[in-house]
């Protein structure tokens, strides 16, 4: 259905560029950004139970549309630096393995949690229900991110750091460049079985259009996850799609942070941490 597909990578690509634009916005206006974001994430969350219980095409919509509105909720809170860990600090550069790991963990631990317990509560909105596009796409996003972010923090070729604003730039020290390494051959594969499952099940599905759509949707948004997989790894510049909604809004602290990043600089200037930081004791 060339429609859903259409749908959801325009869906998807959109609230990308208005989640970093939004959060690259102004000073000033962060708390009115957060308002708003947090009053479209409680009407996702409405969305999401009022979808699941009606099963017509518009339902399915409904229901994909109040799934990424709830997720971006989660993201730009993160990316404010609302809901991120207890670790606001960089990580020291003699740190390595089991220990790397439980700082990298401490600095997201809040926002890791708030998304699994909201997992949780979409879950049993839709257990039982006719409609399930909307349990099915925060759970693809879910788990596809959560791959990711492993990824990332193991060690990947294309970082995308420069998207992290100021205030989140100690997380950089968390992440790790690299061609490969041993948890990317696994997501791929899996990502890949999930993707080759879900767009057999959309080919064979002869139930109607609803259920089509809602096939089509999870198995788009089932591509969309393995295709950030496949950036994470290959030397594509794809975050040229989306750097245009920061450029203009970046500071020379965000620039240099960028620089310092790319080049292996593991101590970032006081000026770039103090917005929204605070000394562990964890911290170099």
């Amino acid at each position: 259905m060339l429609s859903a597909v259409v749908f959801v990578i325009g869906v998807w690509w959109a609230s990308t560029a208005l989640a970093l634009r939004l959060v690259w916005s102004r000073r000033r206006h962060l708390r009115f950004v957060l308002v708003a974001t947090t009053a479209v994430g409680l009407a996702s969350l409405a969305g999401l139970g009022w979808s699941a219980g009606h099963s017509g095409l518009p339902a399915v919509y409904v229901g994909f549309a109040s799934a990424i509105g709830l997720w971006g909720w989660h993201e730009i809170a993160f990316l404010l630096g609302v809901v991120t860990g207890p670790q606001r600090g960089a990580c020291p550069a003699d740190v390595r393995g089991g220990r790397r790991f439980w700082l990298a963990a401490s600095a997201v631990i809040h926002h890791e949690v708030a998304l699994a317990l909201t997992v949780l509560v979409v879950v049993a909105l839709g257990r039982g229900e006719p409609n399930q596009v909307g349990t099915k796409t925060f759970v693809v996003l879910w788990v596809m991110r959560l791959s990711a972010k492993l990824n990332v923090f193991l060690g990947v070729r294309n970082l995308a750091e420069e998207f992290l604003p100021s205030h989140l730039a100690y997380l950089r020290t968390y992440f790790r460049r690299a061609r490969m390494n041993p948890l990317m051959p696994l997501s791929l594969a899996a990502g890949g079985g999930a993707l080759g499952y879900a767009a057999i099940a959309a080919w064979n599905i002869e139930a109607g259009p609803a259920r089509l759509a809602e096939a089509t949707i999870v198995a788009t948004i089932l591509f969309l996850g393995l295709l950030e997989h496949v950036f994470l790894v290959l030397p594509l510049p794809d975050a040229q799609l989306f750097r245009w909604a920061i450029r203009s809004r970046m500071t020379p602290s965000d620039t240099w942070a960028e620089r310092s990043v790319i080049a292996g600089v593991r101590e970032l200037p006081s000026g770039v941490l103090r917005a929204r930081t605070k000394p562990s004791s964890g911290n170099a």
